[in-house]
This record gives structure tokens, sequence and C-alpha cells, in this order.
């Protein structure tokens, strides 16, 4: 591939997006379409959300890469970072002589450029926490652009344009492109940034956590000595990567010398009451719809940052009582005969047991089912064979998928869910194994109850197991 063809043309008309499924590419390909370019896309497989939100905006979308969804025409090419260099599409580019672009490379000129930017980082969190910044600053009445990796419920949308000076962006630490290794973040210039967390992930591209932690060392020793960074106080890994940095650092979390803390937390379903410490001292306290301690410090974060842009408490409070959360972000999907069901994208050991958690305790008097899908690069490895276990402490019984694209790894890498329950079970934990889906439906159909909670934890489709499960219930 010729790299001298990796910039952005000053007059653009047609783009497509290669890899368009994914959450940054399809709000990225919503953006374009707005600001009024002729937008096509390509992918590999297409599911909901983001295949009927693509057909809603009126993007035409190809089913599958083939070198005959690239023309002359294209001004522009942006290319998805699941995209390989042998992918058909790459090889018409190539043929063609077309220009092409990463997706943060196509932020940074047609929504970025002009406007302060709130970065938000972190193995964690990132897009709730985004989501709540973006939420409170519309309700600010400060006309915020984002690019966010979940559904908004209050926009139902994954991005907005808006006419403000701010822009928030989920900052992922996955590499830009099969041509740029590096990692999306350190491609924008933030204003204020956030870091929630530092733990291993992305097997697929991190070898180790020391990789992961250069990755965000790097990013941090890039912020500018007039920004602002929101870091989180109780990881050991941002405490040594903040340590002696040129930017201004404010911490938030359980420590009492932070800048900000939690205080008294009640739930009232579907409410939760949380009180906020500015400096050992009360802020407010504020009433939501997001529950879960783990929720809550990401809110913190976005306290944090508002009061930062001088927004009143009062907005924020407003802001945080009307936040209706994310799709995929422990979002009942239906109830049928009594049974609730619920979607969640966790898939990292840390995000399951935090969420197993959060709903137990929020729903006290519901039974829990865990369903799990390990469909990620690091969740399908056994890297985190011997962690998992830990995670599910807080559910009454555990339902555990086969991993769905085992054919991906390699043999000697492959994790064993089989493993994963028998380690359960050994924990006296009521936990179960299934090869497929369907397998998992039947169960469910002959074991939930009424009052149960299925909570479906999943990066992906997971073969639209809400759904069919809600029709069978």
């Amino acid at each position: 591939m010729d790299l001298k063809k990796n910039l952005i043309p000053d007059r653009v008309k047609n783009i497509h997006l290669t890899a368009i499924c994914g959450t940054g590419m399809a709000a990225l390909a919503g953006l374009l379409k707005d600001m009024g370019f002729e937008v096509t896309g390509s992918d590999q497989k297409t599911y909901p959300p983001m295949s009927d939100f693509l057909f809603n905006k009126g993007i035409k979308v190809e089913d599958g890469f083939n070198e005959n969804n690239i023309f002359s025409a294209h001004d522009l090419i942006v290319v998805g970072n699941a995209v390989k260099m042998d992918n058909p599409e790459i090889n018409k580019i190539n043929k063609l002589g077309l220009n092409f672009c990463s997706m943060p490379q196509a932020v940074n000129r047609f929504v970025a450029d002009d406007k302060k930017t709130i970065l938000v980082t972190g193995t964690h969190g990132k897009t709730t926490i985004s989501s709540v910044i973006a939420w409170m600053l519309y309700v600010a009445g400060l006309d915020p652009s984002f690019i966010i990796g979940g559904i908004l419920r209050n926009f139902n949308s994954n991005y907005r344009l808006g006419k403000g000076e701010f822009v928030v962006i989920e900052g992922d630490e996955y590499d830009t492109a099969y041509f740029d290794k590096g990692p999306k973040f350190l491609h924008y210039d933030p204003h204020m940034a956030v870091i929630t967390s530092v733990e291993f992930d992305h097997a697929d591209i991190f070898k180790d956590i020391d990789q992961v932690k250069k990755a965000f060392d790097i990013f941090i020793s890039g912020i500018s000595q007039k920004s602002t960074l929101v870091a989180f106080d109780s990881d050991k890994n941002i405490d040594r990567l903040i340590s002696g940095r040129k930017c201004c650092v404010i911490k938030y979390g359980k420590n009492t010398g932070s800048a900000w803390g939690l205080g008294k937390i009640f739930y009232a379903p579907p409410w939760t009451f949380f009180e906020v410490l500015k400096q050992g001292k009360t802020f407010k306290t504020f009433k939501t719809g997001i529950f879960g301690e783990h929720n809550l410090l990401n809110t913190l974060a976005a306290v944090a940052v508002a009061d930062n842009l001088m927004i009143p408490n009062e907005v924020i409070a407003k802001a945080l009582e009307s936040f209706q959360g994310v799709k995929r972000r422990q979002e009942i999907r239906g109830q049928k005969r009594g049974i609730t069901v619920m979607d969640d994208f966790a898939h990292h050991p840390t995000a399951v047991k935090e969420t197993v958690k959060a709903v137990k305790l929020f729903y006290q008097n519901k039974r829990l089912i865990a369903v799990f899908e390990p469909r990620t690069n690091t969740s399908m490895r056994n890297i985190f064979q011997n962690i998992y276990p830990l995670s599910f402490d807080y559910a009454d019984i555990i339902c555990i998928r086969e991993p769905p694209l085992l054919n991906k790894i390699p043999v000697y890498e492959h994790f064993s869910s089989e493993k994963l329950v028998n380690d359960l079970q050994n924990r006296g934990k009521d936990a179960h194994y299934f090869p497929n889906t369907e397998s998992i439906i039947k169960y469910l159909e002959n074991t939930a109850k009424p009052g149960d909670l299925v909570l479906v934890m999943s990066n992906g489709g997971f073969d639209n197991i809400h759904e069919r499960l809600l029709k069978s219930l």
C-alpha cells in the first residue's frame, strides 16, 4: 500500500467506510452523512443495533467485503481497524490509487478540527462516562458534538454534530488500523482527558500489561501542560503513570485525599441517590437511574469534568436525573411471564464481576441468572482462565457458552468454558456449560421463573439471544 495516499484530500464528496458496523465507524458514517457527504459502507457481518441504525440513516451497507464495493468515484476510503491487509477492498484501493485514512484521522479532520476535545480513556467505563458528559453538556445548553462507542438512549444515537465548542470522544487504546498500529487515542489532542483504569486487555494487540502501560504512558506524556487529566485514584498502574506529569491532574474515586469522592449511597429502585464529595465536603446529593458502585464512580468522573467546565451543580443534577443510559449497558430488553431479560456489554473479568455485583445488589429480591459468552479476542484466550471463576459470586445461576469463534485463536491459547464451569461448581456455584445459544435458550425456558432476572453478557450479538429468549419464554 502506498502510504503517500494515506491522506484526506481538500475536496471530498464520496466516502466509503470499510468495516462500517463497528460502533465507532458507524457513528462516523452517521456524522459524515449528516454533514452532506455521500456515504457507503461494507462489513463482514451486520447485526443490531448498528445495522438498524445505518439502515435508518439511509446509508447503503454491502454485506461482505468485495472489490466491487470500491469505485474510482470514491474520494476517500476510511479503513476500520478490523480490516486486514489482504482484504479484497484494500487490493482494489491499491489498484485504483485511492486516498485512504483511519477512523481517528477522519474524526480529527471532519469533527474535532476546531473544537475542544474531551477524551475518555481506560480499560473500563469509557462509554458510560463519555455518554454522561455528553448529556451534561447538552442539558447545560453547550450544544456538544460527540462520538461514542454505544448508543445513548437520550439521543438514540452514538454521535452528534453540535455547534458548541466541545466534542466528547471515547478514546480507545486498540490499534488504529493495519497501516497504523498505534492506539487510537494517540491521534487526539485533548482539552480534558479522563483515565479510568489500566488493565490487561486486547490480547491480540498487546503482549502483556507492560505494553498496555506503555501505550497509556505515551498518551499521558503527550497531554499538553494547559490540559487537565481526571484520573481514578485506586489503580496502581494509573498512580505510576500520572506521577510527575506536566498537565493538571485531578483525582477521583475512593481515597479520602482525592479531589472528588463518593459519600452516602442509597438505592430505591429504579433510582439511586448518591452523595458527591469535593475536597472532602458535600458537593451535592444526586438522583439517577444509574446503579452499581462502578457506574457511580464513572458518574463521579463525569461530575468532575462538568464542574471543571463551570457547569452548575443544579444543571448536573438535572442531567443525571434525566439520563436514560446507554444501549447494551444494563439495558432491560424486555419482560415475559415476570422474567426480566437484561443486556450488558461486559466481557473483561473485572467488568463481568462489577456488573453481576451491581445488578444483584440493585435487584436484591430477584434471582439472578448470569449468561456469559466469551467472545472477545482476549476472553477466548486462556489468559483469564483462572480469574473468571471469581467474577460470578453474586449470581444465583450461571450459564457459560462455548466461545463461538475459537477457530480464530491458536489451540494452545484456547479458553475453556467447560473448565470455567467446573471451577465455578468447585466454588459452590450453580453453573452450567452450553455448546451453543440454542441450548441456553432451551435451558432457560425450563428453568427461569417469574421474578427472575436474566443478565446476558457479551460484546457481540450473541445470536440475538435476547429477543429469541423473550419469544420462547
